[in-house]
């Protein structure tokens, strides 16, 4: 970050001249995956190359739903929109990365059967993801922890050895940046503003701040296929350092939620809330299997 003020310089970086790279979903309708060779490449197991789309797709599905909560309850029209689209852009990613799922253990199952016909301890996400949506401020942490981290990381999977998951990740770059410029807006709009918004902001903060870490904490399936998402862990604190306190606020010193017998939502380990959410995620199509509208 160059320019002394991150908001800018985040508003700025890595965006065409025409600005269309700012926008979430609704723009750059071309398929990511149109010409994409399927195939699981020689040297990647497919049973960990599914397992690793189930843990960034259910990453993503987990908390489009929690986004899409905010729908009618937003504080304001444009942040319900706003709030929908980016929920929308997870779910985009969700689909694509839940159909690879499928394709690479060779069970043929499609997104529809991963989202909908699995047990609470068979989703793969962090716990980030699944805490209830609470305070705005909250969310909007939530929204910067996640999207600063999991920008980093689509960063490094565009170049990834899976054809399919490096498109899906050079695609999902661009809506990333977006949702951390968004979040990041609201946190200096919020952390800048009132003492009691600033209040507010902080507590945010530190109610999510211990569910960071485990965004950093890599999993056997992670490191056998050469990923190690530790190595996010100095660079994106960096970043978000350098917005919080750009906002007024301060840094949360805090450990890291702590892992049930060493487990955790990689390992299908969840908290309370998991259950709840995808009871009525799922209800529908339990209710009326295999119907088509």
């Amino acid at each position: 970050m160059s320019d002394d003020h991150v908001y800018l310089t985040l508003a700025e970086a890595g965006h065409g001249p025409e600005g269309e790279d700012r926008w979430a979903y609704g723009t750059g309708f071309a398929d990511p995956l149109l010409g994409v060779d399927t195939a699981v490449p020689a040297g990647l197991d497919g049973a960990d190359l599914a397992a690793y789309c189930q843990m960034l797709g259910d990453d993503a599905l987990v908390l489009s739903q929690r986004l899409i909560e905010w729908c009618t309850r937003a504080p304001e029209l444009e942040e319900e929109v706003a709030l929908s689209n980016i929920g929308l852009d997870l779910l985009g990613q969700a689909r694509q990365l839940l159909t690879r799922a499928g394709q690479a253990d060779g069970s043929g199952r499609g997104e529809d059967e991963f989202a909908y016909w699995r047990e609470e301890h068979d989703f793969r996400n962090v716990r980030l993801v699944e805490t209830p949506n609470g305070d705005f401020a909250y969310s909007i942490a939530r929204l910067l922890l996640f999207g600063t981290a999991r920008h980093a990381l689509y960063e490094r999977l565009a170049g990834f050895a899976d054809p399919v998951v490096a498109a899906v990740a050079a695609r999902g770059v661009k809506e990333l940046a977006y949702h951390r410029e968004y979040a990041t807006a609201w946190l200096l709009r919020l952390g800048d503003g009132t003492a009691y918004s600033s209040a507010r902001m902080q507590a945010g903060l530190v109610a999510v701040w211990p569910l960071l870490e485990e965004l950093f904490t890599a999993h056997a399936v992670e490191l056998r296929l050469g990923v190690d998402p530790g190595e996010l862990r100095e660079p994106v604190l960096r970043e978000l350092a350098a917005v919080i306190g750009e906002a007024g606020l301060t840094v949360p010193e805090l450990p890291g939620l702590a892992r049930i017998g060493g487990r955790a939502g990689r390992d299908g380990v969840h908290t309370e809330h998991l259950g709840p959410l995808l009871a009525e995620f799922q209800v529908v199509a339990r209710a009326h299997p295999g119907a088509t509208w």
